[in-house]
């Protein structure tokens, strides 16, 4: 069964610009009705359906496990937090379903040989089946770069995020122009081209190209062959310089990605990139100063410089350590011989988020936490260096 490729009502929904905004409208009842999933005390998800797109990617629809809405830049991510084989496990997946479709929440997977949690998915998740999750979180999102023509690039698995954000220009009768070129390895690999097919044969404003590198035992490839390189742009977008471009997927197709741009004379201002390597990730967002009462603003001048150490105790493990001012919590907790959960360290997957009791941080983070949290006196340890003694939920 494949992911439905008609367009979907939003009742009483007005669209100004290409992407929502929020108050999106549900099918069965008005968003001031239902509240918003992960910004209720429950953030359970049930699975609802599992897709099979290809031989090895499958799509897992969930719904919320008390009544909710999503709300969601397309593009984002949420976190899930399983337990498997006896212990813990986070791991972030892009939402690839649009907001547009605020009832259930989706996220598309690859069998990775070997891999613990893709595996576990494909082999274990079933309608029914609940799980934890966080988010949304993320700031890769044509939400918030508003263009009348965009280039989506994507390869592999990274064409979920793009897919999000296509389905919803889709969705919304949108007349952004956008070229969507995706990268796969044979036809066979190429993840939702029966709907990206669709959506181009039935949306003037949409057009889908597919470049593959070689043939399918069962299907020889007419198509572009071969890599991505600056020739195929050229042809496929001779009003490149007019577009801005979202490209996501393995580290080594970004970089081939942003060479062939930069050699082209692009502005690299208007090239926005997500990756699922962590280490590649860049800092997107300006600091924020966290304290104890929730007060938030830009550190002072000077924040943050390494001429101190300060105490840092985590109230409920019963721990006091040092902490460097050029030092981020979470590595002077490891350091000091503790574990508290944590995963990307980027500050992106949420998976450190805790409370600040006391005292005053300064965070850079890649949008695993929200505004609200932070007012809520939250912080992500994996991306904070104190800047007074902490007090912190640990």
């Amino acid at each position: 069964m494949t992911a439905p490729t008609g367009p979907v009502a939003v009742l009483d929904a007005v669209a100004p610009a290409p992407f929502p905004t929020g108050g999106h409208v549900g099918l069965t009842a008005h968003p001031s009705v239902l509240p918003v999933w992960g910004e209720t005390a429950d953030s359970t998800l049930v699975c609802r359906r599992v897709l099979d797109i290809t031989h090895d990617v499958k799509t897992f629809l969930f719904e919320p496990a008390a009544p909710a809405l999503f709300h969601y830049d397309p593009g984002q991510f949420i976190t899930l937090r399983l337990q498997i084989g006896g212990r813990a496990v986070d791991r972030c997946y892009t939402i690839s379903t649009p907001p547009t479709r605020p009832h259930l929440i989706g996220i598309t997977v690859k069998r990775q040989p070997g891999g613990l949690v893709s595996n576990w998915l494909h082999d274990t998740m079933g309608a029914g089946q609940r799980v934890s999750a966080d988010g949304p979180f993320g700031l890769f999102s044509a939400a918030h770069h508003p263009a009348g023509k965009y280039l989506f690039l994507s390869a592999g698995s990274g064409i979920t995020p793009i897919m999000s954000m296509t389905r919803t220009l889709y969705d919304l009768g949108s007349d952004t122009d956008v070229l969507f070129v995706h990268s796969a390895r044979t036809p066979s690999d190429i993840i939702f081209r029966r709907e990206l097919d669709a959506m181009a044969s039935t949306a003037p404003t949409i057009r889908v190209a597919h470049v593959c590198e070689r043939d399918s035992p069962r299907e020889p490839w007419v198509g572009l062959r071969g890599f991505l390189s600056g020739e195929m742009l050229r042809v496929l977008a001779p009003d490149l310089h007019e577009r801005d471009v979202f490209c996501c997927g393995p580290t080594a197709y970004m970089a081939a990605v942003r060479r062939a741009l930069v050699a082209a004379g692009f502005d690299m201002g208007r090239y926005h990139e997500e990756s699922f390597s962590f280490e590649d990730l860049t800092v997107e967002v300006p600091p924020v100063r966290v304290d104890g009462d929730g007060v938030h603003e830009p550190p002072p001048p000077g924040a943050g410089a390494p001429t101190a150490a300060f105490s840092v105790e985590f109230v409920r493990s019963g721990r006091t350590f040092r902490c460097g001012a050029d030092e981020n919590v979470l590595d002077a907790a490891f350091a000091a011989g503790l574990t508290p959960p944590s995963s990307c360290g980027q500050g992106m997957c949420g998976t450190c988020k805790t409370t600040i009791l006391s005292g005053a941080v300064d965070m850079q983070h890649q949008g695993g936490i929200r505004p609200r949290e932070i007012a809520q006196s939250k912080l992500l340890i994996c991306c904070s260096k104190p800047l007074s003694d902490l007090r912190i939920d640990s």
